[in-house]
């Protein structure tokens, strides 16, 4: 189940909440009640494993550039 981040634009409450992708997303503040609930969104941080990301990952040829 994602996790999505919110914030409201009146009080700046910010806060984390679990919901299934079928969810519609909230708009009502659970802090101060006004309607100003807005979905945060960020980077997802990519992991890359295996050969061919790095730069030492190519032939040992002594002419490196």
């Amino acid at each position: 189940m994602p996790t999505y981040h919110y914030r409201c634009n009146n009080c700046g409450y910010d806060f984390t909440k679990m919901q299934d992708f079928s969810d519609a997303a909230l708009t009502v503040c659970p802090r101060c009640g006004k309607k100003t609930l807005r979905k945060i969104f960020s980077a997802v941080p990519i992991e890359f494993k295996g050969s061919g990301f790095y730069r030492t990952d190519h032939s040992h040829s002594s002419s490196h550039k």
